[in-house]
């Protein structure tokens, strides 16, 4: 008899298509993505042609995953089903993936389960690192549609802080695009963030200090949350009155590293946790990783940030969690 070994995760997020493949090992066997589709000078999409997309996308990505598989390995079908593990959290987007989600799994006459996006995010990330088995850590899920901060501990996750309106994918992308770019633009903006601050090494890119940048002000932190809509402004209004691009590019990744830097160590400081997880899109920017690394470079505290590829959206989390509970009795 053929073991079940595999398990499909399916995550149809507000821009990528994602499936993968984990094995009773936990490694990672397939990780398949496909970018949604969105038109020049648009800054996201409805969540109805996102949808459509989908639908259309997974029948299409399926003939490459079953010919380099065995279809009867699978032991079941795992796919995120809301943004967030809590009851009101709800987008249509993701219905493609639960339903196309269930019918497979009814087909191959294994069990389906159900997660959340980010559970699965915080999970691909989490899978191998050094918290791994580590029950209490502070996690940011950093997006394009979602700027927070969460407490786990144990079972128990609970959103501590965050920003109040958009994210910073959110600016990123919005700038990017006014900027002249294609949507979505952060991986664009980080590389010419990164290559800004090399030529620029003379300039003063301490987290701590704001003096050698004229562009953009600091982000006020209230409590453990954050308003991004004014960054947002002040970036298009310095594009409007002749800002060169790279210049703004670069500090506003180094307000976003500088904003993140200081709300961690506030939350390590009266939250009493040194575990820092970073999960998300923007999590995968070189150039916030080395600001946060050198900020907390000499201090006892575990900054773990994930393979980048598994830090933008994807379904790898979403099958190593399906994994869990089909085989945590093995675990």
């Amino acid at each position: 008899m053929q073991s079940k070994d595999l398990v499909l995760g399916i995550d149809t997020s507000n821009y990528t298509t994602s499936l993968a493949l984990t094995d009773i090992n936990g490694e990672i066997v397939i990780n398949s993505r496909k970018l949604l589709s969105v038109k020049q000078g648009e800054r996201g999409l409805r969540q109805s042609y996102a949808l459509f997309q989908h639908m259309e996308n997974i029948p299409d990505m399926m003939p490459d995953i079953f010919s380099r598989i065995d279809r009867e390995r699978i032991g079941a079908v795992a796919a995120a089903g809301r943004p967030r593990p809590v009851k009101e959290s709800y987008m249509p987007v993701f219905k493609a993936g639960v339903n196309y989600g269930k019918v497979m799994a009814f087909s191959f006459g294994v069990p389906f389960f159900e997660f959340s996006h980010q559970e699965g995010h915080l999970e691909a990330v989490r899978h191998e690192s050094v918290l791994s088995n580590v029950h209490e850590y502070i996690a940011y899920h950093l997006s394009g549609g979602t700027t927070e901060m969460l407490h786990i501990d144990k079972d128990t996750c609970r959103l501590i802080g965050g920003s109040r309106d958009i994210s910073f994918g959110q600016v990123l992308d919005r700038i990017g695009v006014g900027i002249g770019y294609d949507f979505p633009s952060g991986s664009k903006l980080d590389d010419i963030a990164v290559s800004t601050k090399d030529k620029l090494s003379d300039l003063n890119t301490s987290n701590q200090s704001n003096k050698n940048r004229g562009l953009l002000k600091r982000i006020p932190i209230d409590g453990f949350e954050i308003n991004l809509s004014g960054l947002e402004t002040q970036c298009q209004r310095e594009l409007q009155n002749g800002a060169k691009p790279e210049v703004l590019i670069y500090e506003l990744f180094c307000v976003i590293s500088e904003c993140i830097c200081l709300l961690t160590e506030k939350t390590i400081s009266e939250i009493r946790c040194s575990n820092i997880l970073f999960a998300g899109g923007v999590s995968a920017s070189r150039f916030v990783r080395a600001q946060i690394e050198q900020y907390f470079s000499e201090r006892p505290v575990k900054i773990v940030f994930g393979n980048p590829a598994l830090s933008s959206d994807n379904a790898v989390g979403i099958s190593f969690l399906g994994g869990k509970k089909l085989w945590q009795s093995n675990r």
